[in-house]
């Protein structure tokens, strides 16, 4: 059943003796963490819930996480694009936030401090943000994809001011989460992942973490962004399969395509059969056809690092190394141009600590360590990869 507060904001759902009372919040709201302390202040509840999974409640609650974040690791395990991403929703909410002086998510964090001061129960129930994004990626077409990352850049350069009014209507529990907001609407690839598929996974964490306590809780606050309020409570009230299958399902990143992972492959083929039939024509050609490869692939790369505003022993091992790591789809370029970077200018604990305020600017990501490592990778690798298909065409020009 639905229980409406004056500020339309609250639904209560009953499954076997719990009573899960959802309140809906708008993340970069003053009046959400008023909502939230008062409804904790008068409610007696056994447990509070909150719409975090532990790597957000670690970032929001631990001001020294990113400080402990081994870039190079990050880099080297295929994360950077994730913690790119991540870094870019984080600061749309975060310019918001400062236009409102209000901390992203600050509600959620009164509602955990609110647990710790009652001595309740804190439940985590939110998938983990890098399942949600890989499943977001996984979920959309190859050829909408870039959409995915034209979106995040709009959200990151948008110098658009929102009202107070718009933000207040974020309670109203049918839009979506405001770093989101401007382009999921328009994708049901993107909208399922990232708002319907965490709906029900936040009911299956709801109803294992009842399931499991010592004594089933009678009541529970869950905090929750108001875009989950309709969806979350139709998953409480009619799940589809048992908690922990669900839970399960969800958390399984959907295998990619194979036939990507063969271009390259293909490319290094077709390169170094074009590299044999030039020196087997005359040397001469061989030999142009090897330096076409050179400059253009390593120039193109190193032109990337440059507008990365990497070190110059970073463009000039980008240079280098892009011609060999191209013919070797096991080493990207850009981890390399990163690694010198890093070898270069390695970045300082402040940089961590500013990281999250820096990216709210386009000219933060140039101008912290962290971040500009970070956009050496990409522009790197974006460089070598353009650098790639255009010096192939160029020998197969030269070739014809």
């Amino acid at each position: 059943m639905d229980s409406l507060t004056e500020t339309h904001l609250i639904r209560q759902v009953c499954v076997d003796g719990t009573t899960f009372v959802l309140l809906g919040t708008a993340h970069v709201s003053a009046q959400s963490i008023v909502d939230v302390r008062r409804e904790i202040d008068r409610g007696d509840y056994d447990a509070i819930a909150v719409e975090l999974c532990e790597s957000r409640h670690r970032a929001l609650t631990d001001a020294s996480s990113l400080e402990q974040m081994d870039l190079f690791e990050i880099i080297r395990g295929g994360k950077a694009g994730m913690v790119m991403a991540s870094l870019a929703l984080g600061a749309y909410q975060q310019r918001l936030a400062q236009q409102f002086d209000i901390k992203p998510g600050a509600e959620l964090e009164a509602a955990a401090r609110g647990a710790r001061r009652l001595g309740k129960p804190l439940w985590l129930v939110d998938r983990e943000i890098g399942t949600t994004l890989k499943r977001v990626y996984r979920n959309m077409p190859w050829w909408q994809r870039p959409t995915l990352f034209t979106g995040l850049l709009g959200s990151l350069l948008s110098r658009e001011t929102v009202s107070a009014e718009e933000i207040e209507r974020l309670k109203q529990g049918d839009m979506l989460e405001s770093s989101f907001s401007e382009f999921a609407a328009n994708s049901a690839a993107l909208y399922e992942p990232l708002i319907n598929e965490r709906d029900r996974y936040m009911a299956a964490r709801l109803l294992e973490e009842a399931e499991s306590a010592d004594s089933r809780p009678k009541k529970v606050l869950v905090v929750v962004g108001a875009g989950h309020l309709k969806g979350l409570a139709e998953a409480l009230e009619r799940p589809t399969s048992t908690p922990t299958a669900t839970r399960e399902a969800l958390e399984v990143i959907p295998p990619g395509a194979r036939w990507p992972k063969l271009i390259p492959w293909v490319v290094v083929a077709i390169i170094l059969s074009g590299f044999a039939i030039g020196f087997s024509r005359s040397p001469a050609l061989g030999w142009q056809l090897v330096f076409d490869w050179v400059l253009i692939n390593g120039g193109l790369c190193a032109l990337g690092a440059a507008l990365a505003r990497g070190h110059p022993l970073t463009v000039i091992g980008s240079f280098l190394a892009a011609p060999f790591t191209s013919l070797n789809p096991t080493i990207g370029a850009g981890f390399v141009a990163a690694a010198i970077e890093l070898f270069a200018r390695r970045p300082q604990v402040t940089d961590f600590r500013q990281l999250r305020d820096a990216v709210t600017s386009w000219r933060g990501w140039w101008h912290n360590r962290v971040a500009r490592t970070l956009l050496v990778f990409l522009f790197a690798t974006l460089g070598s990869a353009a650098g790639t298909y255009l010096a192939g065409f160029r020998i197969i020009g030269e070739l014809i």
